[in-house]
């Protein structure tokens, strides 16, 4: 797993990453590039320069297959809170995409369980997943992977932390009565089965959870750690969600940004000491 830190607008430099991780697949009808998707706060940004690349000819999406990582259960799909609302606003009707190549889960479905093994069964046909982007939230869930989540997990129905209903209650009137409780959500080994993953956190409202990646090995207390499992893992960070992380991370960063000032960002793999053992 590598550590990358900039100053940069988390947005544009993922975003950016992405497209030249398609070009550079060169995608085709018979072999597209294969995205996992995330919705929220902190990659609104990263939509944004989706589009603008479309809009400027230098990204296209008919080659491209998507799947989002999860959904509230209980809102309906036109809900404007619904992430399927959410993803037809901030991507899928501004770009050429097919809508046949974009995948959600259905919180609405009858059999919920179900509807999560169909789930998982279309990331096999699809080949798997190329590139995995996501979010951490501040107890350091991926997904809506809550703290406790196995990393053997798989697409499932899953209950909300209160942690987790009050930072999305922004989105709902800061009501929390008004965000649901329950979801739907890709598992944290669906996760790790993705080629290849990049993960933004920004704010040092995160910094907690990753603080957590400085400390000797993995824990399910902190979801955000199965990450150090996955051989081509990206953290893609601003300086404030670095500002609580110690120990031999924390010395490798500090040397690199004063002997780079000036470097776009900087990157460093977490040493081998807090790749293994449990905390």
């Amino acid at each position: 797993m590598r550590l990358v830190v900039t100053k940069m607008n988390l947005g544009l430099w993922a975003a950016a990453y992405v497209k030249e991780k398609i070009h550079a697949f060169r995608p085709t009808a018979e072999k597209p590039f294969v995205m996992g998707l995330p919705t929220g706060g902190t990659v609104m940004d990263f939509y944004a320069n989706l589009r603008l690349f479309y809009k400027e000819h230098l990204l296209d999406f008919r080659h491209i297959v998507t799947f989002n990582m999860d959904e509230y259960v209980g809102l309906p799909a036109d809900h404007p809170q619904s992430y399927r609302s959410y993803m037809r606003q901030n991507l899928f009707s501004q770009v050429n995409i097919p809508p046949e190549n974009t995948h959600l889960l259905n919180s609405q479905a009858a059999n919920l369980p179900l509807e999560c093994a169909q789930y998982e069964k279309a990331i096999r046909q699809a080949g798997g997943i190329d590139l995995f982007v996501g979010g951490v939230g501040r107890n350091g869930h991926i997904a809506f992977n809550e703290p406790g989540s196995s990393f053997t997990s798989r697409t499932r129905p899953v209950r909300l932390a209160p942690a987790t209903i009050q930072a999305n209650s922004r989105f709902f009137l800061n009501d929390v009565h008004r965000v649901p409780t329950l979801a739907l959500t890709v598992g944290i080994d669906t996760i790790l089965q993705a080629r290849e993953l990049l993960f933004l956190v920004s704010g040092s409202a995160k910094a907690e959870a990753v603080a957590q990646l400085g400390r000797p090995g993995v824990s399910e207390n902190c979801p955000l750690t199965a990450l150090k499992w996955h051989p081509h893992a990206t953290l893609l960070a601003d300086p404030a969600a670095c500002a609580l992380l110690k120990g031999p991370i924390r010395k490798n960063l500090d040397d690199c940004m004063q002997a780079q000032p000036d470097a776009p960002h900087w990157m460093l793999h977490l040493p081998k000491e807090t790749l293994w053992t449990t905390f």
